[in-house]
């Protein structure tokens, strides 16, 4: 009960209101006591008189008076708390009555948290909104959608709509639904991988970009499903109810799964992705690009003169902090600020504007690069610059691990700090990973480290 008077709760004023509607009842009896006729007995009044006649506790009048007030004030509370459970069991059978005011509380908070807008795309966005959404939910994670692998690729090239492979992870990592909904999001169809197949390095590559692939039975999907992530169906299924509205379906798709937050297209336009290499010679689309072995000189969208969503700009102006990355420099990251508009809404807003560097380099993307080299490749496609503070992990993952990642082409971005530094930009630095059987961020570290800025 004490719970229910925390501040932000919505409940005070209506306990303050049930008093006072108590003490209006109160008065109003006692002015039809006084204004009754001569003779007259309403209902209370014989009520209060036969108690005080044969109802003999040892007690003057006036104290039984309050004895039974405070009794029908507790039985009031009671019928209020046994009705909570009620509602409570009814809404949801696991939420137990006790856990409503913190729910409430957290959701009140959340509500009025800092206006965060979050900018890049794949596994790295996902993983910094799950440690954002702990603060608040006020959060617009704004998505590249250049992707042209995968699941999204087919999507895209069957159904012609943008591919929703990094917007579902983002809208999943956001989600504030049951634990089966999300995992069944995110069920991916194979008929591949046999029980306890050992891991390859293959697969931990893909376990690092984001689509981890768990051990399932045959389950002879063939190829109409095959490698199709079950959250991506259903976004496409949105996007074909409502007429072919990919911003809509999105929105659809989010109430489902109870996000905090909101999650957009940087554009609605479809476009792909070009890129200049080394020795003069161009790619097209993404997964093209990133498994080249050659060094990427610059991207470009086709075509490259799009524009992005209203509600875009619109977040970008109002937000009070805007994080850039983690996640793949050129086609994550770069595709957003490609977009028109982006880059010089990012510069005029006076939100606190962060890029959050790699933990390791990427085969094929970023073979080499240091954490200098990061700031310099966005900075260069933004052609101005779109933020002020760069956070770099400083911690060595173990050598197992690092040895692992080295045979697959990818080591530890060096974090030369000094040289971001000479260049007018402030460099964050802090242990920001979470080892596991993968090197990648730590969600909870980033967004402690985020939140104390923005403070």
């Amino acid at each position: 009960m004490i719970k229910l008077l925390y501040p932000g709760m919505h409940i005070k004023r209506w306990i303050l209101f049930g008093l006072v509607g108590l003490f209006i009842f109160l008065a109003g009896i006692g002015v039809m006591n006084e204004v009754r006729p001569d003779g007259s007995h309403p209902l209370a009044v014989r009520i209060a008189e036969w108690i005080t006649a044969n109802v003999h506790l040892g007690l003057r009048p006036g104290t039984m008076g309050l004895v039974l007030t405070i009794v029908g004030i507790a039985f009031c509370l009671i019928a209020f708390i046994c009705l909570m459970q009620s509602l409570v069991h009814a809404l949801d059978p696991e939420t137990r009555a006790s856990e409503l005011p913190d729910i409430i509380y957290r959701s009140r908070k959340l509500a009025r948290g800092r206006r965060i807008v979050v900018i890049g795309g794949g596994t790295g966005l996902s993983t910094m909104l799950r440690g954002l959404k702990k603060f608040s939910s006020n959060i617009t994670a704004i998505v590249t959608v250049a992707d042209d692998g995968g699941s999204s690729g087919k999507l895209q090239r069957q159904l012609n709509i943008l591919p929703p492979g990094d917007i579902r992870n983002c809208l999943v990592a956001l989600a504030d639904a049951e634990p089966v909904m999300t995992e069944l999001f995110q069920y991916r169809f194979r008929d591949s991988v046999q029980p306890g197949a050992p891991a390859t390095q293959e697969n931990a590559l893909e376990v690092a970009t984001g689509d981890s692939i768990k051990p399932k039975r045959d389950s002879g999907f063939g190829e109409g499903l095959r490698d199709h992530a079950f959250g991506n169906l259903l976004i496409a299924a949105m996007c074909a109810i409502n007429n072919g509205d990919f911003e809509r379906g999105i929105r659809e798709t989010s109430r489902v799964l109870n996000i905090r937050g909101r999650v957009l297209p940087t554009t609605v336009t479809h476009v792909g992705l070009r890129a200049e290499m080394e020795d003069g010679t161009f790619l097209d689309g993404e997964s093209t690009i990133a498994s080249s072995p050659l060094k990427i000189k610059r991207v470009s969208l086709v075509p490259a003169e799009v524009c992005p969503l209203d509600e875009v700009i619109e977040a970008i102006d109002k937000a009070e902090i805007i994080v850039m990355g983690p996640g793949s420099v050129f086609t994550s990251v770069i595709p957003n600020l490609l977009v028109k508009g982006v880059p010089e809404a990012i510069r005029r807003s006076k939100a606190k504007k962060v890029y959050v560097c790699n933990v390791m380099t990427q085969k094929g993307e970023t073979n080499g690069f240091s954490a200098h080299d990061h700031v310099r490749a966005i900075e260069k496609h933004a052609r101005m610059r779109v933020f002020d503070y760069v956070m770099i992990n400083t911690a060595r993952p173990n050598h197992e691990l690092l040895e692992k990642y080295r045979k697959v082409g990818a080591v530890l971005v060096e974090p030369d700090s000094d040289r971001i530094k000479s260049e007018g930009y402030r460099p964050l630095q802090g242990n920001y990973i979470n080892q596991s059987d993968v090197v990648r961020h730590d969600s909870n570290l980033l967004a402690a480290d985020i939140m104390r800025l923005l403070d």
